[in-house]
């Protein structure tokens, strides 16, 4: 990862979203970046087939609305939901969901610095695979009241050591890229956040890894 593309939250203010975001979705402050340049390591599983991999792993599509908690950036009118990591610069820069339908009429909680407005909220929408579609009015994360969400290994410890924990965050990294919100070694596992999965990349990180090994959270969160 280029070293001068490291992360922060634009203001004291900001890092207390960031925290509330997190605690919505169970994201844990895991690093995002790849483990360095050249091939792809190969996975642990390398009699799983070239479709059934975890980068080519493709979730079925939500039914209803979704939420999701992050930084909304209007760039000169293009609209975007970060929902990871927000690069090192004023005004903030990310790479995000497309977001369509977003109004800033009667929103409060936002900055603006020439061409590019942003705050962060909880936003409701709906959601194709490739863009949130805005349904409802956003809330802001500083009012926003989360339900904390299940801890998916049910508080127990994984039993993976730490250098292959590394060894997977970096091949996780490798293949995913920007798939792979953030990815990193926590409590025995390694924690991968993408922006939706209904399972189908849980399964394809078991199928490679092994069971209780790979823990993916989903960003977007199907709530009807």
């Amino acid at each position: 990862m280029d070293a001068q593309a490291t992360l922060r939250s634009m203001s004291t203010s900001h890092r207390r979203l960031a925290l509330a975001a997190a605690s919505v979705l169970g994201v844990f402050a895991l690093s995002a970046c790849a483990g360095g340049a050249g091939d792809s390591p190969a996975p642990t599983n390398t009699a799983i087939p070239s479709d059934k991999r975890l980068e080519n792993a493709t979730p079925g599509l939500p039914e209803g609305r979704v939420i999701g908690v992050g930084t909304v950036l209007d760039v000169a009118g293009d609209m975007q939901l970060c929902l990871g990591a927000i690069m090192e610069s004023y005004p903030p820069q990310c790479t995000g969901v497309p977001l369509d339908d977003w109004t800033w009429d009667g929103v409060d909680g936002s900055e603006t610095s020439g061409e590019t407005t942003w705050g962060a909220y909880a936003v409701y929408g709906t959601y194709d695979g490739e863009r949130l579609t805005n349904t409802d009015p956003p809330i802001m994360l500083a009012l926003f009241d989360p339900v904390a969400p299940e801890d998916p290994t049910g508080g127990v410890e994984g039993a993976t050591d730490d250098a292959e924990l590394t060894r997977i965050q970096d091949d996780i990294s490798a293949r995913l890229g920007q798939d792979a919100l953030t990815v990193g070694p926590d409590r025995g596992y390694v924690w991968l956040q993408v922006v939706w999965d209904d399972g189908t990349i849980q399964d394809a990180a078991d199928a490679e890894f092994g069971d209780d090994v790979v823990i993916v959270t989903s960003s977007l969160r199907e709530i009807d």
